[in-house]
């Protein structure tokens, strides 16, 4: 499972390509759900594609997030966000008459041409087909609904006896991936399936769900913010946050926060059923999980970085009151820039490296599980 948050997806790719380096050189994937959510959902797509072969996925990923660019996600010449800013300048003073706001501040074109490029979809139905993949599902929320779904695509469906309201089985497709990694007020929503969607982590009140739906009984969960210390309340120290402090606290709380209480609720039903003398009560089974997150400051990261970002968007930063320390939390989220997201796949491959045997033996029965596949899967299939 792997959470949202912009360019601090980097990190995710730095826990893979780890876990790649714990298995066999020509390993099949350990993961046979694979779920994900906004910027999460593009690391998922692209490591569903290489079931047969997960290093091979790992070090195309790889390749494209240590060589990242802002233009390559949003555009960032002079006349697209001065169009952008003129648009709202208008409908501000007009009252809406002569024109209406923009419905994003930023245009992500770039990002839908990267992964028309770089997502196979035809090699991830392949990999369901052969058995090296069960399932690939793509959390967005609607806003007409106001909900959160996860459009997944799978050998076999959930049980009917099993309902799942937020489950919608689609044709997985770029659309899914746009629409995920839509982050509200920054990227456009896009239809599909009837409506408007955007982030799938808005609404998301229970993120672990979509894998264990999908039949997953161990969780392997990477997120991409870091376990805080509570810090201390001083009020000498306060001062009125700016926007950019308030918008990155916004998506902290959008892709994180859920997380949390997703995995704190797994822990205490595992307990549940540990301690009931009835064999799989009220349906409830245990399942395992390993989460990794960040052990150091994305954010204190990004700041170092800062002066990478091209020269237009810090001046938007600047306007946005995200010039400085206080807007670091937003800039970690946007800031996709090669000397960025390479210090994060660092530190994502060192994370996963000091927990190696916890890892090693969390990943253990998948691995010999997907190396029985392989065998079965007809050498045309095979990579």
């Amino acid at each position: 499972m792997l959470t949202g948050g912009g360019a601090r997806s980097a990190y995710q790719v730095g826990v893979m390509r780890a876990v790649a380096d714990l298995l066999p050189r020509d390993a099949p994937t350990p993961f046979h759900v694979i779920t994900g959510t906004s910027a999460g959902a593009i690391v998922a797509a692209n490591v569903a594609a290489y079931a047969s072969h997960f290093r091979a996925g790992v070090v195309a990923l790889e390749r494209v997030w240590r060589n990242f660019h802002v233009d390559q996600v949003f555009r960032t010449d002079a006349p697209s966000l001065l169009r952008a800013a003129s648009r709202w300048l208008a409908a501000l003073l007009s009252f809406g008459r002569l024109a209406s706001p923009p419905v994003s501040l930023l245009d992500n074109t770039p990002l839908r041409q990267l992964l028309e490029r770089g997502v196979d979809f035809d090699r991830i139905r392949e990999a369901l087909a052969t058995g090296h993949l069960e399932a690939l599902a793509i959390s967005a929320a609607g806003y007409s609904s106001a909900r959160s779904f996860a459009f997944y695509q799978s050998r076999v469906h959930p049980a009917a006896d099993a309902p799942w309201p937020r489950g919608v089985a689609a044709h997985l497709g770029l659309d899914h991936l746009m629409a995920s990694s839509a982050v509200p007020f920054l990227f456009p929503p896009v239809r599909m399936h009837g409506e408007y969607f955007g982030d799938g982590a808005m609404r998301q009140v229970a993120p672990l769900s979509p894998a264990i739906r999908l039949g997953a009984d161990r969780l392997f969960v990477v997120g991409v913010r870091d376990k805080r210390p509570e810090i201390p309340l001083n009020a000498d120290s306060a001062s009125t946050p700016s926007f950019g402090r308030l918008f990155g606290f916004m998506l902290d709380t959008l892709f994180m926060d859920s997380l949390h209480a997703g995995v704190a609720q797994l822990e205490r039903l595992n307990r549940l059923v540990a301690q009931s003398l009835v064999p799989n009560p009220e349906g409830l089974r245990h399942i395992d999980s390993l989460v990794l997150v960040p052990g150091a400051d994305l954010s204190a990261i990004a700041a170092r970085h800062a002066r990478q970002m091209p020269r237009t968007v810090r001046a938007l930063l600047r306007i946005l009151g995200a010039a400085n320390d206080d807007g670091s939390g937003l800039l970690s989220y946007l800031l996709f820039e090669s000397a960025y997201t390479r210090e994060l796949i660092a530190l994502g491959y060192a994370d996963t490296m000091a927990r190696r045997d916890e890892v090693a033996a969390f990943l253990e029965p998948a691995a010999r599980m997907g190396a029985g596949v392989a065998a079965s899967v007809p050498a045309r299939y095979r990579t």
